[in-house]
Order: structure tokens, then sequence, then C-alpha cells
């Protein structure tokens, strides 16, 4: 069992170093490139993931809510609720013309198939009606 843990532990804080070194932006990867930390961490088993946990980042939290993710970085907006969202707002005011637009094509759709069906009932033909 001990055998067994002698090579899991280090498999895993290898793995998890891996991760976490991939998963840092590039400007928080500290006195080398990430890609050089990335090189460590797999040839240097044991102590190529201790560097980087204990020297290879910076470990302040982020700040604005940052993520690993460059675009999600240059992307990211502070949250704010919907209905003080104005693109929000926006997005409905449009959504709401479309609608308008719809409901005045069915309306005139109606008209004119009712007036069609009163000149039926009336015997009227309708080219003499033009």
């Amino acid at each position: 069992m001990f055998r067994l843990l002698m090579y899991l532990i280090p498999l895993a804080l290898t793995i998890y170093a891996f991760i976490d070194c991939l998963n840092t932006p590039e400007d928080e990867a500290k006195h080398l490139p990430k890609i050089a930390w990335v090189f460590i961490i797999l040839l240097f088993w044991i102590v190529g993931p201790v560097a980087w946990l204990a020297a290879g980042k910076l470990r302040t939290p982020p700040v604005n809510g940052r993520t690993p993710s460059e675009w999600h970085r240059n992307h990211r907006t502070q949250y704010v609720a919907p209905d003080d969202n104005p693109e929000f707002l926006n997005s409905l005011k449009a959504e709401n013309k479309k609608d308008e637009a719809l409901l005045k094509d069915w309306e005139a759709d109606l008209r004119r198939r009712e007036e069609e069906l009163k000149r039926r009932e009336t015997g009227e033909d309708p080219k003499d009606a033009s």
C-alpha cells in the first residue's frame, strides 16, 4: 500500500502543478516563462511541481474577477442585475418592437380576412368593389 502511495502522491502533485501552470496567465508566472515551468514540472517529477507551487506563480487574490482565460480577462464585466443592465433592457425593447410589428401584421391580415368574409356573406363580387 505504501509503495503505491510513493508513486501516486508525486503523480497527483505533478498533474495538479501541470494543470495549475497551464491555467495560470502568462503575466502571473514568476522568474521563468510559462513554457519553461511546464518543462520543469514534467521533467523533474517531484522537484518541479514543488518549485512551481513554491515560487512559480504569483499567489495574490484575483483582481476584478480575473480568470485564467485570455478571452475572459478582456471581456469580463461587472455583474449587473438584469433590470439595471442597459444592454438587456435595450434587447427587450428591440424584441418588443419586433413583436408589435408582428402583431400589427396579424391585425391587418385579420381585418382583410374579415372584410373578405363580409363580402362573401353579402354576395358582393370582390372585383366589383374595386
